[in-house]
């Protein structure tokens, strides 16, 4: 201790006395720290309750006192170069000068000592953060920490057991002395357990060699076990349980201690994290392709509906359709049946989304071939039933459906309405007709659907349009209506069909603003 040398040094100079710290080491023998001069050990050394006592020595007056603290030191102070010097008076002075100095200097070390002995922890504790941030994969992440710790406490078995929410049992993710896909799920209920006993009460243990010993858990457990619940803390700051982190046949032999569960702790909440992390990426993968799916079906059942091109030149033809989700069971459909004739469908198959959207494409499909043998628009409707009963019955689901053919060289509409209550015909004079449904929904009556005929000039227009149209709602809930569509169309009846749509999608949008939207939304018009 070169300090404490030359504080003894500093002191000499100033009383003229030597002075000389003594310790004992933990086999008995004794050794200075620093010294004034070399003399030999003390034959007879004071406990600290003693305080001073002189020292027989041939080279003159010295006292030696027990320094307090926890060292076993004591301090020799003389003999003096001067003699009138009090001896006891120095050793008073100097005693907790160095008493001090072996604290701080005793203090130091067992910083250094603590630092040093930790340094494979803390080592530990960056390493996995760095396994964190640059790995997704929660089994390569659990396998790479599962190493770095068993290596740091060495255990040569180990698993990170996390819990399967839906079938409520512990499922091995990474596993050291065997294959993770060996280890067996543990039910999160098991009483025999230790992994599910740490899990429930999300308490770390220790079990020794003979205790809590079970089959279950013998692919990753020789002798004893220190077991560690795998936590996550909510935003809300609810802590949750997500697994369990175990560790057994420790290579030195030695227990588990206390320090090695702090350790394990503090590495099993970043494992929570990342197993957070990856189910939160999974989750946001699952989503973008569930997006995609169901973009690329809103795509598909966009590319089923005919372009209105298809009925040209012989009508004039705008038509949309605005599923509420990605897919839905609005539709219409156009039939080019001959000169001058041109048949215009619109149905609504009863909710939406998917199993709707199938309804709506098998309607789709059947309306096509039926509409090209069967002159009637009632003996459509009919067949066209006949061919989809039994899936509407299976599906518990029915559709409106108007499906009409305007001959424009004979001058007549004929047409057949099954339930669907939004058709109209606005000729020139602007006096708006309503097309009434004549027989209930297909698949929700027994009976055959029947058609009506009336006249059709030149220029008159057919406007269809769904109840999602009529029935759009505002932040307050108040519905469109009907009445408000129809005087558009009707204001600007001698627009194009396509500029009318327009018109009526603004009054649409004015009216709902950000609101949610219900239902479907289809909107046919045809001028002819």
């Amino acid at each position: 201790m070169t300090d404490l040398a030359s504080v003894l040094d500093a002191f000499k100079a100033a009383s003229g006395c030597n002075a000389a710290v003594w310790t004992r080491a933990p086999d008995g023998t004794l050794s200075w720290e620093a010294a004034t001069n070399r003399a030999p050990p003390p034959a007879a050394l004071p406990p600290l309750s003693e305080g001073s006592k002189p020292l027989d020595t041939s080279d003159g007056p010295t006292l030696i006192a027990a320094i307090p603290g926890p060292r076993r030191a004591w301090l020799v102070v003389g003999p003096s170069d001067n003699p009138a010097v009090d001896l006891d008076s120095q050793l008073r002075f100097l005693l907790p000068v160095v008493s001090q100095f072996l604290q701080s200097a005793l203090e130091v070390e067992h910083a250094a000592n603590e630092l040093a002995e930790r340094y494979e922890e803390i080592n530990l504790l960056y390493t996995i953060s760095e396994i964190l941030g640059r790995t997704v994969s929660l089994e390569e992440a659990a396998a790479r920490i599962l190493g770095e710790i068993s290596e740091t406490v060495g255990a040569r078995k180990a698993a990170v057991l996390v819990n399967d929410t839906t079938r409520r049992a512990l499922t091995a993710v990474a596993a050291l002395g065997v294959r993770a896909g060996d280890v067996p799920d543990i039910p999160v209920d098991d009483e025999s357990s230790v992994s599910a006993k740490v899990f429930r009460t999300c308490h770390p243990t220790i079990v020794d060699a003979n205790q809590m010993m079970w089959d279950g858990e013998g692919s990753f457990r020789k002798g004893a076990m220190l077991s560690v619940p795998i936590m996550w803390t909510s935003p809300g700051g609810r802590a949750e349980p997500l697994g369990v982190v175990n560790l057994s046949d420790r290579r030195s032999g030695q227990p588990f201690t206390a320090g090695d569960q702090k350790l394990i702790s503090a590495i099993a909440t970043q494992i929570g994290t990342a197993i957070q992390n990856a189910r939160l990426v999974r989750e946001s993968l699952s989503q973008q392709r569930l997006q995609q799916e169901m973009q690329h079906a809103h795509d598909l059942q966009m590319r089923l509906l005919p372009s209105v091109d298809t009925v040209a030149p012989t009508a004039t033809v705008a038509a949309r359709v605005v599923p509420a989700e990605s897919v839905g069971g609005d539709l219409y459909n156009l039939f080019r049946l001959g000169p001058g004739k041109t048949g215009v469908m619109i149905g609504d198959v009863s909710g939406h989304g998917y199993q709707a959207a199938l309804i709506m494409a098998l309607a789709m499909s059947a309306s096509a071939i039926h509409a090209q043998t069967t002159a009637d628009p009632g003996e459509t409707l009919a067949a066209l039933l006949a061919s989809m009963r039994d899936e509407l019955a299976t599906t518990e689901m029915f559709i409106s459906m108007f499906y009409g053919v305007v001959d424009r060289n004979a001058g007549r509409l004929h047409y057949a309405n099954a339930g669907h209550p939004h058709a109209f015909v606005i000729p020139k004079s602007g006096k708006v007709e309503r097309l009434p449904a004549l027989d209930p929904p297909l698949g929700m009556g027994s009976g055959t659907p029947s058609g009506a005929s009336r006249p059709w000039t030149t220029g008159d227009l057919l406007l269809l349009f769904t109840d999602g149209v009529s029935d759009a709602r505002d932040r307050q809930g108040q519905r469109l209506g009907e009445e408000k569509i129809v005087e558009v169309a009707r204001v600007h009846r001698d627009e194009t069909p396509a500029r009318m749509l327009d018109r009526i999608f603004a009054l649409l949008d004015q009216h709902t603003g950000d609101a949610r939207r219900r239902d479907d939304l289809t909107i046919v018009a045809l001028r002819s």
